[in-house]
C-alpha cells in the first residue's frame, strides 16, 4: 500500500534562478531565505527522506476542461520561461515521470466527481514553478517527478475532489509520495510603473495590510495544524486574490484528508514579499498517528 510520507506548500518565485549578485542586489544586499530554506529542504528532507516520486501541483499551469496530469516516462530538454525569460533561460533539465502513478491519478477522477487526463505528449509544455523546484529539489537524485494543472474554471469543491483523487491513487499504489503544492498564498503584483520599489523582500511590501493579516492568521493555522479552519474560510481568503485561486493548497489538502488533515506545518522561510505577492515554504511531516489524526480542543 502506497502513502503519503510528506507534504509541502513551496515558493517557487522566479527570483530563485536569478544569480546570487542579482539576488543580492534586488534585496538590500542579503540572501532571500525562500533560496536558504530550498537549500536546507534538499539537504534535511529530501536527501534523506524515503520515497520514490514527487508530484507538483502546479499554481502555473491552467487548463479549462479538465485536470491534466504527466504521464511522461521521462522529461528532458531545455527551458525558457515565458514570463521572465532573462531570469529563466535555457535552463537544462532532465528527470524520470511515473506513468503509472498518473494514469491511477487520472482513473481515480470520475469517481470522485471530477475530470483528470494523463498525458504523456512530449510537446506538452513545462512551467517554471515545477522546472524552478526541481533544479532545487531533485536535480541530480534519482527520483520520479511529476506535475498536475490546475483546472481553471474549478472551484474549492472541484480542487478537493482532485486531491482527493490523489489521495487513493497513491494509497492502492506502492509508491512513496512527496506532494508539494507550489504557490504562494496572497498574490496581487504592484503595476509596472510601481513594482521596481517593491523588490525587497521584507513584507512591508506586500500588496496591503488585510493580504499580510489574512497570509500570517492561514501560516498561524498550518503550524497548528488547523487546516479545517483554512478550509473554513476560503470565502474570506478569495478577497485577496491568493495564487491559482489557493487550488495548488486545497488539491493537497484534499489528497491529506480535507478537513481532517490535521499536520502541522513548519516554515523553512521567513514571509516573504516578491513585489507584492507572498512568498513562504510550510513543510509537513507525516505524524506517527497519520495525516488525520485527532485535533486538539480549539
Amino acid at each position: 500500500m502506497g502513502e503519503v510520507v510528506a507534504a509541502a506548500l513551496l515558493s517557487h518565485v522566479p527570483t530563485i534562478m536569478l544569480p546570487k549578485d542579482v539576488r543580492y542586489e534586488l534585496n538590500d544586499g542579503k540572501e532571500i531565505t525562500i533560496v536558504t530554506g530550498l537549500e536546507r529542504l534538499r539537504t534535511e528532507k529530501f536527501e534523506t527522506l524515503d520515497y520514490d516520486t514527487v508530484i507538483v501541483l502546479d499554481s502555473h499551469w491552467f487548463t479549462t476542461v479538465e485536470f491534466v496530469v504527466t504521464s511522461h516516462a521521462r522529461r528532458a530538454g531545455l527551458f525558457t520561461a515565458e514570463e521572465l525569460p532573462r531570469g529563466m533561460c535555457r535552463i537544462p533539465f532532465e528527470w524520470r515521470g511515473d506513468p503509472e502513478l498518473a494514469e491511477a491519478i487520472a482513473a481515480r477522477g470520475e469517481p470522485n466527481g471530477t475530470w483528470i487526463t494523463a498525458i504523456d505528449d512530449e510537446y506538452l509544455p513545462l512551467y517554471y514553478p515545477s522546472l524552478n523546484l526541481w533544479s532545487y529539489l531533485g536535480k541530480g537524485m534519482d527520483k520520479r517527478w511529476l506535475s498536475m494543472s490546475v483546472c481553471q474554471t474549478g472551484e474549492t469543491d472541484d480542487f478537493l475532489r482532485a486531491g482527493r483523487a490523489i489521495g487513493e491513487a497513491v494509497a492502492a499504489s506502492d509508491r512513496k509520495v512527496i506532494i508539494i503544492a507550489t504557490g504562494s498564498l496572497s498574490h496581487t503584483f504592484y503595476k509596472l510603473k510601481e513594482l521596481r520599489k517593491h523588490e525587497s523582500s521584507d513584507p512591508s511590501h506586500i500588496i496591503s495590510q488585510k493580504a499580510r493579516d489574512m497570509d500570517l492568521e492561514r501560516l498561524a493555522w498550518f503550524a497548528e495544524g488547523r487546516h479545517d479552519r483554512v478550509l473554513e474560510t476560503m470565502p474570506e481568503f478569495m478577497t485577496v486574490r491568493p495564487e491559482g485561486m489557493f487550488a495548488h493548497y486545497l488539491m493537497m489538502a484534499g489528497a491529506m484528508g480535507e478537513a481532517d488533515f490535521t499536520a502541522p506545518g513548519v516554515q523553512y522561510s521567513d514571509y516573504e514579499n516578491a513585489i507584492g505577492t507572498s512568498q513562504v515554504h510550510v513543510w509537513f511531516d507525516r505524524p506517527a498517528s497519520g495525516w488525520t489524526a485527532s485535533k486538539a480542543s480549539a
